[in-house]
């Protein structure tokens, strides 16, 4: 009689749940069901009697996995999970430490600080020790001290090798000794602090590597240096370690995460247990067949090859757009025709890779009427940066808006504080002033940011719209903070993108004046993106969108430079990533996929003409429906490309041992990446993206180019 648990699993899922005591990798592909064989697990080791419900530790990522981890577990078995140890790392860390607050040396009530919470903190400290904020910024050093945690590292092992980041390391030793007299701990702290607590106390790490016999850990390909660490000092001699993860989505390099994790794990604890979950029940197979093509060409990877018993299905949709307005029509149009035809707008995503992208889609929607939500994010003129821009655009037009003066005028910070702010306020309340008339008869740094404002008004008199946003945004600092900001590349393209917006409106509308603008944008960013319970197109990023599934799927944007994102190609695997984020887009369709590109795009105000993404070029010509080939296409296909496609594809130039979308170096410009090609032979040229020295057109005869 078969065991009602396991019936509707299959053979490689039932592997997997049913494993004897010991410790195994499972390679779980996107749509394998890692969730229910994960959970199944977990009942059938108590329902069978190897582990009690207190046995057992299960780390997942977010509050919501394990949420729903311990729902469907409550749903199978009749017991209480309230004591399970069911959570994220850092819920678990907290736990760790509050049962033994004192052998951590923390007080019994002990505050976590969140990320607001923690700069405010470092900048109290700063304050406190006349450390120069414009040579050491709060946010630097934040990143400093949350780098090194995450690392594993204390102040004392820090990586410091000349004076600046030697006096970031006494910051970081201050800010821990601060922390500990408040009482207060920041997210990496628990981390760190519990695994610090494991490590030192042999007697406790003791009692829970005899207490868990069993570790399950969901998303392993998402572990950083740190958690890894952390979860093998539970492990004990006998304990059974259950990993569930995909290494073709691992897409957080940026936040820590370390891919090489999973190859340790099989050797270290699997020593080669590896189940393949490859059977995907949720895209048909043409789109499975593209995404195991386009990740066969990552050489870092376990390996594993999606199917499924659905049937092909339909082929994928590529759209060749002449700009990207064409590009977002061609989105709205096919979105409206999907909805008339059943598709629910909310079974509808609409993916691009930077949240820049989403401006001119955003603005295509709303003139048509398409409801739609921004799903983990703000829509584009909600955005902190492009509201600090409209502020300052706003005092240009209108210096007596106080709202406008409050918002910029310490940002960014110019060492203004509250205290001269309420002081301002206090004079323009008894000469019933605005702020900025008090701040002009004032002196100081309140009236050196009037001079500035006025200064940027008279530079920016005659210029046309769109150059006199750049030069705003530049002359008040705010995209040399955005440069500064490790995590402000999104926020720079944002200001980027602003300009674009200008020099569109300014290109389409009758009055281009800045008032005009204005108003354009405070109507862009009215009430017209769909309410709760209103069925909506969903927009996101790629790295949005990972653990989501939708019948249709639209991946825009598709060149050289936007996916595969321009940074790639200077960071050691970067291009691996991204293959593996386009790998995530693909897989997130069911029933249908799109991916364009356009021809020509806004970038920085001005018209760039762009290359099609390799990615394209990697995927199987049997599987795609062009919709608009032109008659020399844009790129070939790796897989069978027309003749005639060859003079301006990625593979253009190959007999003279270059190609588009190649890296190269150059003695005089640096590294680049090569955007176009024109000619054969010795008589090619290239036309080269320089990381810092613009784009160029060289002859290869005499340019002394190199793989780079």
């Amino acid at each position: 009689m078969s065991d009602p648990l396991l019936e509707n699993l299959n053979p490689e899922q039932r592997a997997a749940v049913t494993l004897p005591h010991e410790s195994a990798l499972i390679l779980a592909g996107a749509g394998s069901g890692k969730t229910r064989v994960l959970t199944t697990r977990i009942v059938w080791l108590i329902q069978t009697g190897q582990v009690s419900p207190l046995g057992l530790l299960a780390v997942t990522f977010t509050n919501k996995a394990a949420k729903e981890m311990l729902t469907r577990i409550s749903a199978m078995l009749p017991i209480n999970t309230r004591g399970m140890w069911v959570g994220t790392f850092h819920g678990l860390a907290n736990r760790l430490l509050r049962t033994h607050y004192r052998e951590a040396g923390l007080p019994q009530s002990f505050q976590i600080l969140d990320s607001s919470d923690q700069l405010s903190a470092i900048k109290r400290l700063m304050k406190a020790m006349n450390v120069d904020t414009e040579k050491y910024e709060p946010k630097k050093v934040q990143w400093f001290i949350n780098g090194n945690k995450e690392a594993g590292r204390r102040a004392r092992d820090a990586d410091a090798y000349d004076d600046y980041s030697m006096r970031l390391a006494e910051l970081y030793e201050a800010y821990d000794a601060q922390c500990q007299r408040e009482g207060v701990a920041d997210f990496p702290e628990l981390l760190l602090r519990s695994y610090e607590l494991l490590y030192r106390n042999e007697p406790l790490r003791q009692h829970y590597q005899d207490r868990f016999q069993h570790i399950l850990i969901d998303e392993f390909q998402d572990t950083n240096t740190l958690q890894y660490r952390w979860l093998k000092l539970f492990a004990g001699p006998h304990a059974a370690l259950f990993a569930v993860g995909d290494d073709d989505q691992s897409i957080y390099a940026f936040r820590g995460a370390n891919t090489a994790n999973m190859a340790e794990f099989e050797r270290e604890f699997a020593h080669g247990n590896v189940i393949k979950l490859e059977q995907n029940y949720r895209s048909h197979g043409n789109i499975l067949t593209a995404a195991n093509t386009l990740i066969s060409q990552n050489a870092h990877r376990l390996g594993k090859n999606l199917w499924t018993a659905e049937g092909e299905g339909e082929p994928i949709r590529i759209f060749d757009a002449w700009s990207d307005q064409d590009e977002a029509s061609f989105v709205v149009d096919e979105v409206k025709t999907l909805n008339r035809e059943g598709v629910n707008l909310s079974d509808m995503a609409l993916l691009y890779r930077s949240n820049a992208q989403s401006r001119v889609l955003e603005h295509a929607l709303f003139s048509a009427h398409v409801p739609y939500r921004v799903y983990g994010g703000l829509r584009f003129f909600e955005r902190q940066e492009i509201k600090h821009a409209l502020a300052y655009l706003r005092l240009l037009t209108n210096p007596e808006d106080d709202g406008a003066f409050l918002r910029v005028v310490n940002f960014p910070t110019r060492g203004i504080g509250a205290r001269t702010l309420e002081q301002l306020a206090d004079t323009a309340a008894r000469s019933g002033a605005s702020l900025w008339q008090a701040a002009c008869t004032s002196g100081g740094k309140v009236a050196g940011f009037a001079r500035m404002i006025e200064d940027i008004k008279a530079a920016t008199r005659d210029l046309p719209l769109a150059e006199a946003i750049d030069h705003v945004t530049e002359a008040s600092g705010l995209a040399d903070y955005y440069r500064a900001d490790k995590d402000g590349a999104d926020r720079l393209e944002n200001l980027n993108e602003l300009v674009n917006a200008a020099a569109l409106f300014a290109e389409e509308s009758e009055e281009s004046s800045l008032d005009a603008f204005l108003a354009h944008a405070a109507l862009e960013a009215g009430e017209h993106e769909a309410g709760a319970g209103v069925d909506a197109l969903q927009l996101m990023t790629v790295h949005a969108a990972k653990g989501l599934e939708f019948h249709a799927v639209f991946i825009t944007g598709l060149e050289e430079g936007l996916f595969p994102h321009e940074q790639s190609a200077h960071e050691e695997n970067g291009l691996e990533e991204e293959r593996r984020l386009m790998y995530v887009a693909i897989t997130r369709a069911r029933r249908r996929l799109y991916l364009s590109h356009a021809q020509s795009r806004m970038l920085h105000g001005q018209i760039r003409y762009g290359v099609p993404s390799r990615f394209l070029a990697e995927l199987p010509e049997q599987v795609l429906l062009h919709l608009n080939r032109r008659s020399e296409p844009a790129y070939p296909s790796a897989h069978g490309a027309p003749a005639a496609a060859v003079a301006r594809s990625p593979l253009a130039g190959a007999d003279t041992g270059f190609k588009v979308g190649q890296s190269v170096a150059h003695a005089k410009f640096g590294t680049g990446i090569i955007i176009d090609f024109e000619g054969r032979g010795s008589d090619a040229r290239v036309q080269v993206k320089f990381r810092d020295a613009g784009t160029k057109w060289l002859a290869l005869a005499y340019a002394k180019l190199s793989p780079a």
